[in-house]
Formats: structure tokens, C-alpha cells, sequence
């Protein structure tokens, strides 16, 4: 275990992109994807997840005797690191079943690369075992070494937070863990010297597991009872955020807001640890009834939209709606999981014509995930929709003057209660 080690970070999205950019200001970085086009983007030092910017790239991406970044598509420079950091993405099927795929092959990646006495740290969302139980004989098959003699392991969970330029990398405490006492020490050690939030060793690699999971999970299970709540609230003709903001005038009442729930944790990590406890004999009730509420919510609202559409003699069949927003939360480029495409599929289903506006999102990611196209401002601005739904708050729509974009009967329906209440027709 070098104290100056060579660090490569398998995977440079969302999560490996700002941990690679924080170690490169430390230690020699390598940092490895598998999409050329995404490390060609890179070394011109620019990102289109806008988590990172050109300035803070350029100032690692010259790289130093002891320290900086390089961005390769060649695993054969993976050989020159000892420690390697896993940070691939880990979905969801259309069952809602754990893919592994990209996990396992990121492994033979690095177990075809690395030597004797390296350490191999995942920091990817997965239940409590695929470390050593997944991962490791991976690496033990493809690098003939022996786990726990020949090569060590580690987890510390991502908290990543697209789109927050507050809570960076380095300001989020971290939690760590490793295969032997003196591993998880070193690894403690070496993202305590770039995370300022500072860290917190976890006794082993299963409990870091499972602390992930149930991080989104509880946030998960208590957006579901909002989101239930604001279905009952409705019923009775009660605004929910009137009710949750009295109640929240209590000291440990837990502010929680309704809304769309998706990205790539919460709306993914509960999942993961539903399978893992169904395969030891256990049904989580609570975690699937959870998952049952918000990923039914896209359906509600767009029956909702219909509701109040009918309610105000506006044009169903054939109508015109203004989908404000398409990203899975504000402010942020990232459309992963979001399920702002189930509220357009299903008003779709009334054969209503959906016009997808969002600033932030890339048409183009936007066409190859949902098959959808989106409208520029422009054409936004020309107005006479049937009916408007604001999907995210995105800070752009704050400047909008809903009032010339809708005919006289349309309705407004506020999915994130960031508009006016006064112009609006429905809220969550």
C-alpha cells in the first residue's frame, strides 16, 4: 500500500467525473470510460453534466510528476495504478431487478490491470454482499490473485448530488470501509485527505452496503407518504403544501414535499435492497409500498391534468400541453430514471399533443432515451396550450408569463408548487 499511490477511477459520469477531480489535485489520477466520445469531451475540458467546470478541468488535466488528471479509453494504462475506484452506474431493469452487467464488467476491467497488493474500492449503489460476494471472485478469476493475500477491497458509498453546486464531492462527510482493518485505515485515510467533510469508517464492507441503500430508501418511503397525503388532500379539496408548511412549524416534524421521484438513487436504490431481502426469504412491504406510491405518481398527475381539463370544458382530444421541464430534478442536465416521461406518456394516451420545453436537458440524450423531441423557447412562447404542467423547477421558468401562453380555458397544473398560487389550477 503506497502512500503516494496512482489512483484510476473506473467510470466518469455523474459520480467519477468530481471524485476524480478532487483526487487529481492530490495524486496521480487516471481516470477510464469506456465511451470515446465522452473522454474525447473531457480532454477538451469540457463536461456536459456541468458538474465540473472547464476551469476546475483544466487545472487537473495538466498532469504533474506527483499529481493531475489524465482521461483514457485505453484500459492498458490502468496497470500503472494501485488503487482503482469503481463508480459505475448500477440500474434497474423493467422488473425493477438489480443489472449488474456494467458492475461485473468494470471488475475484469480492473482485475485484468491491476498487481499485487493493490486495492479496488467500489463506490457504486449495490446491496449488502456484491463486494466480496459479486465483485471479488471476479477479480480473483481474471487476475489469478488470491482475495485478502494478493489484492484488498474496499466500499464507500457515493453521495453525489447532481446538480449541487453546495454539497460537492469534497463537502459531503464520506463513509469508508475495507476487507482487513489495516485496508479500511489506508482507505479512510486517503479520502480523508481530500474530503473535507471528513469520513466515517464503517466496521465493514456489508454495513457501508446497506448504509447506502437505506439513505435513499428512507427518503424514498417518506416522499411516498407525502405523495399520499397530497392524493387524500385532494379528495378533500385541502392544499397540501398549506397543510405540510402549518405542520411543519413543529420542531421534528420531517419536511418532506410530494413529487415526481425518480434520478439515479432514490427512485433506484430501494430496489436493491427489496431484492436482497426477497432472495434471504423477506418481503419488505414498506420499501415496495413505497416504490408502488412514487412510481405510480407520473400517472396520477397526468390523470389529474385530464381531471381539471374536463372540469373546465378545455379541449381533450387533440389538445395542446406545454411540458415544462423533462430532467429528473432542477437546474440539473440529467434526464436519468425521470419520470417526468410518464406523465407525457400517459396524457398522451387521451390524445393529447405534448410539447416537451426544458432548458437544461440535451435534445439529443433526450430523443435517444425516451424517443421524444423537445421545442426550443421560441417555439414555446407561441402559445395556446390547452393545458400547461410545470414537471421541475427549473430557475428559467420562474421568468415565464404563464398568463400569455394559455387560452382561456386552459388549466396550470403545478407538479412542484414553484409557481404562483394564484395562477395555477391544481398542485400536488
Amino acid at each position: 500500500m503506497k502512500e503516494q499511490p496512482t489512483i484510476a477511477i473506473i467510470g466518469l459520469g455523474y459520480v467519477g467525473l468530481p471524485l476524480a477531480v478532487a483526487f487529481a489535485e492530490k495524486y496521480k489520477v487516471i481516470g477510464f470510460d469506456i465511451n470515446a466520445d465522452r473522454i474525447a469531451e473531457l480532454n477538451k475540458a469540457k463536461d456536459h453534466t456541468l458538474e465540473i467546470t472547464t476551469q476546475q478541468l483544466e487545472q487537473v488535466l495538466n498532469l504533474q510528476d506527483d499529481k493531475g488528471l489524465i482521461v483514457t479509453d485505453n484500459a492498458e494504462i490502468l496497470k500503472d495504478a494501485s488503487v482503482y475506484i469503481v463508480t459505475v452506474p448500477t440500474p434497474t431493469n423493467k422488473h425493477n431487478q438489480p443489472v449488474l452487467i456494467p458492475l461485473e464488467k468494470a471488475s475484469e476491467t480492473v482485475g485484468k490491470a491491476m498487481s499485487t497488493g493493490d486495492i479496488v474500492i467500489y463506490e457504486s449503489t449495490v446491496y449488502p454482499g456484491v463486494t466480496e460476494e459479486v465483485c471479488v471472485p471476479i477479480l480473483e478469476r481474471v487476475s489469478g490473485m488470491t482475495f485478502n493475500k494478493d489484492f484488498y477491497a474496499g466500499y464507500s458509498p457515493e453521495r453525489i448530488n447532481p446538480g449541487d453546486k453546495e454539497h460537492t464531492v469534497t463537502k459531503i462527510l464520506k463513509v469508508t470501509s475495507g476487507s482487513t482493518p489495516e485496508v479500511a485505515k489506508y482507505i479512510d485515510d486517503l479520502y480523508a485527505s481530500v474530503i473535507t467533510a471528513g469520513t466515517h469508517l464503517a466496521p465493514s464492507i456489508k454495513v457501508a452496503e446497506a448504509a447506502k441503500v437505506i439513505e435513499n430508501s428512507q427518503r424514498d418511503i417518506n416522499i411516498a407518504f407525502v405523495n399520499e397525503l397530497s392524493k387524500i388532500f385532494r379528495l378533500l379539496d385541502i392544499d397540501t403544501q398549506d397543510v405540510l408548511e402549518a405542520a411543519g412549524t413543529k420542531w421534528n416534524f420531517l419536511k418532506f414535499t410530494p413529487g415526481l421521484v425518480g434520478g439515479h438513487c432514490i427512485g433506484v436504490d430501494p430496489y436493491y435492497l427489496a431484492q436482497k431481502a426477497m432472495e434471504e426469504g423477506y418481503n419488505p412491504e414498506i420499501i415496495l409500498a413505497g416504490r408502488r406510491m412514487n412510481d405510480g405518481m407520473g400517472n396520477y398527475v397526468a390523470q389529474e391534468v385530464v381531471r381539471l381539463m374536463i372540469q373546465k370544458d378545455c379541449k381533450v382530444k387533440n389538445g395542446k400541453v406545454l411540458m415544462l421541464g423533462i430532467t429528473f430534478k432542477e437546474n440539473c442536465p440529467d434526464i436519468r430514471n425521470s419520470k417526468v416521461i410518464d406523465v407525457i406518456t400517459e396524457l398522451e394516451k387521451y390524445n393529447l399533443d405534448v410539447a416537451i420545453y426544458d432548458p437544461w436537458a440535451n435534445v439529443t440524450e433526450v430523443s435517444q432515451e425516451f424517443g421524444k423531441s423537445m421545442i426550443s423557447k421560441t417555439d414555446a412562447l407561441e402559445g395556446d396550450y390547452d393545458a400547461i404542467v410545470l414537471a421541475v423547477a427549473h430557475a428559467e421558468f420562474a421568468d415565464l408569463n404563464l398568463n400569455e401562453l394559455r387560452n382561456e380555458n386552459s388549466v396550470v397544473f403545478d407538479v412542484k408548487s414553484f409557481l404562483d398560487k394564484t395562477i395555477i389550477d391544481g398542485r400536488l
